[in-house]
C-alpha cells in the first residue's frame, strides 16, 4: 500500500498525564491518534475532542494492558478501527505509555503489588509491542515510557516500580535489534519529576515536596506534562530514524 501522508500513533494510557499529553504534542505536529484507556472513558473521549480541535483524526479504545488475553481482541478492533476511521491497515508510532506508581516500602512488598507492577510495566508492553509489531509500518517508531529512578535512586518505596521500567529499558535494546531490518526505531524515554497525578499527584500538588525537587534539577523547576510530550514527539519524529536502542532522559537535569 502507499504510505499516506499522515501518521497514525497509538498510545497507551493516553486519556490523561503524560499519555494525554503526548497525543496533543504529536496531533499538533500533524500526526493522528489512536489512543487507549483502562476505565475512564469520559476522559478519553475529551483527549479525541482536543486531537480533533488541532484538525486531527482520533479515536479511543479501551484496553486493559494488564490482562494480556484480550490483546488478541483489542488488535482486531484496532485494525478495525485503523480502517474505518484512518483508512489505514499499518499505524506509524506506537507510545507504551500505561502505567502506575506502585508504593513498596522495603520490607513491605508484597506478591499481589508486584506482580501487578510486572504485569503492567513489563509483560503488558512486551507482550502487545510483540502483537502489534507487525501492524506498525516500516520506517516506524516504537517509544516505551521509562522513569527517571532507574537512574537516580530516590525513595526506597519505588524500588519494584523502578525495577520493572529498567527490565523495559533492557527489553527496549533487543527490540531495536529485532526490528532494525524493518527500520523501525525502538526507544525508551525516562521522564525525571513531572507534575502529574502519579502516586497521587504528589509532585504536582505538595509545595514544599516540588520545592525539595526543584533543588535537584539543573533547569530548576519541576517537569510539565508539556515537557514529556515534547520529548515524545521529538523520539517519534522522522527525522530521528537513525536513534535506537536508547534510553533517552527528560528530567530538566534531574540528578546531574
Amino acid at each position: 500500500m502507499t504510505r499516506p501522508s499522515s501518521r497514525t500513533a497509538l498510545i497507551t494510557g493516553g486519556n490523561r498525564g503524560l499519555g494525554r499529553a503526548a497525543a496533543l504534542a504529536l496531533a499538533a505536529d500533524g500526526t493522528d491518534v489512536v489512543l487507549t484507556y483502562r476505565g475512564n472513558a469520559d476522559e478519553a473521549t475529551a483527549v479525541v475532542g482536543e486531537v480533533e480541535a488541532l484538525g486531527r483524526r482520533a479515536a479511543a479504545l479501551q484496553l486493559d494492558t494488564t490482562v494480556p488475553g484480550s490483546f488478541a481482541a483489542f488488535a482486531e478492533t484496532l485494525a478495525a478501527t485503523l480502517q474505518d476511521v484512518f483508512g489505514r491497515e499499518t499505524f506509524d508510532v506506537l507510545v507504551n505509555n500505561a502505567g502506575y506508581a506502585g508504593w513498596t516500602p522495603f520490607g513491605e512488598m508484597t506478591e499481589e503489588v508486584l506482580d501487578e507492577l510486572l504485569a503492567v510495566h513489563v509483560k503488558g508492553p512486551i507482550l502487545l509491542t510483540e502483537l502489534l509489531a507487525p501492524s506498525v509500518a516500516d520506517g516506524g517508531r516504537i517509544v516505551f515510557v521509562s522513569t527517571g529512578l532507574t537512574r537516580f535512586v530516590a525513595n526506597p518505596a519505588y524500588s519494584a516500580y523502578a525495577s520493572a521500567k529498567g527490565a523495559i529499558e533492557v527489553y527496549t535494546k533487543y527490540a531495536a535489534k529485532a526490528l532494525g531490518a524493518r527500520a523501525i526505531t525502538v526507544n525508551v524515554l525516562a521522564p525525571g519529576a513531572t507534575a502529574t497525578d502519579f502516586a497521587g499527584g504528589v509532585i504536582r500538588d505538595d509545595e514544599d515536596y516540588r520545592a525539595m525537587i526543584s533543588g535537584l534539577v539543573a533547569f530548576g523547576r519541576i517537569g510539565e506534562p508539556d515537557d514529556i510530550g515534547g520529548a515524545v514527539r521529538a523520539i517519534a519524529s522522522e527525522s530521528a530514524g537513525w536513534v535506537t536502542g536508547q534510553r533517552i532522559e527528560a528530567s530538566g537535569g534531574q540528578a546531574l
